[in-house]
């Protein structure tokens, strides 16, 4: 599972057009329908009221009676992570969160219907989000710097087009050294240095264990941008209240990769002046991603509350975590860079191919019973008559990701076909020859290691879901060979 972090990409605005609108809701139905028929869905058409946290009950407090065998693995959340939100009016509905080996998540406390109409699951202050505009004048909110304090020369120094992390982490690293702040107590419920997988805390040893040189070194670009900064702010000439916010650059690494996968882009409203802004939002960041996530998710503004609203895709059970897809449409790359993990079921990892050969698409389709436009692709599971099925999202990748063909109504020439299949395969089997290990031995090395860094934890993952993909790739050939073309 995926380390407890939100979504960099989701934009949000105090409106949402028609065009918004309509795109989301087809989303929506694309999934509900992959997994209910339309008597189901109109059967659960019944919404489900959102249970409020009370005074003095605390009811969020109270530990849920889970039967899946999962949550022996999770522990209910300390009080104090609702308290310190609680007693600033902080909300939440029909969800609880719990805390499992790769840190918070958010869970239904009751089950969930899918349903069109979207639920809220939160109800978060502004107060307690830390916010920082997109370009000058700077804006701050809540306002805590004061006139003259060097952090804001610092930021001031940043560039409003590409260094929106930079002056996130500062404030943040200012916010813990600022008294009485909410984020002193709340950084408590973050991941650590030594948890966190955020590949800019990696060694050099690690950027190599993920076996991907164009993505070592885009961390390595990344690991020394920051330490310039890093180096050119915290030198032994500057003042004691900024050089206690990180005197280590491990420090301000942590920050950077905490406002990074914590970051969501907004708008700020300031009186009758609006400007874009970063902002980490509270509670909402413990919503983890999953590459098949059960929900939708976005926001709305109201009576300086921020409105964390969701719409379910399935149903969730009681107990079961609730998860959301932080950018859409990108590569276990794109995964590892920004949040630092990865997913062998990443619908949308794909696979270069150097030769000719090419399959019939909608052959290879209709035997996984795939839908949808590629945009769109989806498993049609009503058609599916076995129980358990092969297709997840690395066979929808492989329908992606796979050169293809297709020419009206034209059917596939079995010769053709077989020869294509053959060199297929044996394309991504000289992939996988070029790896120094295996993905047996990676899966080994992982049991063998009893308390890993984070971050070669991670490292090792990313290098063996790649593996995986490639090898689901082949075992996906071979289905397409038996059930079609023999």
């Amino acid at each position: 599972m995926a380390s407890s972090v939100p979504f960099h990409h989701l934009a949000c605005c105090f409106s949402v057009s028609q065009q918004e609108k309509e795109c989301f809701q087809q989303q929506l139905w694309r999934t509900t329908r992959a997994r209910y028929s339309s008597s189901r869905i109109r059967a659960t058409q019944q919404a489900v009221k959102a249970s409020s946290v009370e005074v003095p009950a605390f009811p969020l407090f109270q530990p849920s009676q889970l039967e899946e065998a999962a949550s022996e693995q999770l522990e209910p959340a300390d009080p104090d992570f609702y308290k310190i939100g609680y007693v600033r009016s902080m909300r939440a509905y029909g969800i609880e969160f719990k805390e499992g080996p790769d840190g918070f998540g958010v869970y239904a406390s009751k089950d969930v219907q899918p349903l069109r109409r979207p639920r809220m699951i939160m109800e978060i202050p502004l107060e307690l989000m830390l916010t920082v505009s997109k370009k000058h004048p700077w804006m701050f909110f809540p306002d805590i710097i004061p006139v003259g304090h060097p952090i804001f020369d610092i930021i001031n120094s940043t560039n409003p087009e590409t260094d929106w992390d930079l002056r996130l982490a500062c404030l943040l690293l200012y916010s813990f050294d600022c008294k009485d702040n909410f984020w002193q107590l709340y950084g408590d419920f973050l991941p650590s240095k030594e948890e966190c997988t955020n590949l800019l805390l990696a060694t050099e040893d690690d950027l190599l264990e993920l076996q991907d040189e164009d993505l070592a070194s885009a961390m390595r670009k990344q690991q020394s941008r920051a330490f310039e900064f890093w180096e050119k702010n915290w030198h032994s000439g500057v003042p004691l209240k900024i050089k206690r916010l990180a005197r280590e650059p491990e420090r301000f690494f942590w920050a950077l990769g905490i406002a990074q996968s914590r970051c969501i882009n907004i708008q700020m409203r300031v009186g009758a002046l609006v400007q874009d802004a970063n902002m980490l939002v509270p509670y909402a960041d413990m919503l983890n991603h999953s590459p098949e996530p059960n929900c939708f998710f976005h926001w709305r503004f109201k009576d300086r509350m921020l409105e964390v609203m969701i719409n379910a895709g399935q149903e969730i059970r009681k107990g079961e975590e609730m998860t959301v897809n932080y950018m859409p449409q990108q590569k276990n790359n794109m995964f590892m860079e920004r949040y630092g993990f990865s997913s062998p079921v990443n619908p949308w990892d794909e696979i270069q191919f150097s030769g000719n050969a090419r399959i019939h698409l909608d052959s290879f389709l209709s035997i996984f019973n795939i839908s949808g436009l590629a945009d769109e692709y989806y498993h049609n599971d009503e058609l599916s008559g076995s129980e358990g099925s092969f297709v997840d999202g690395a066979v929808l990748a492989a329908a992606r990701t796979l050169p293809t063909w297709s020419d009206g109504d034209l059917p596939p020439v079995p010769s053709s076909e077989r020869r294509a299949f053959k060199e297929l395969q044996e394309e991504c089997r000289q992939m996988l020859a070029k790896y120094p290990t295996t993905s047996e031995q990676d899966q080994k090395m992982l049991d063998s290691m009893s308390e890993p860094r984070r971050t070669l934890e991670a490292a090792i993952k990313y290098r063996l879901h790649r593996k995986l993909f490639i090898k689901k790739v082949i075992q996906a050939l071979d289905m397409y060979q038996d059930r079609l073309l023999f």
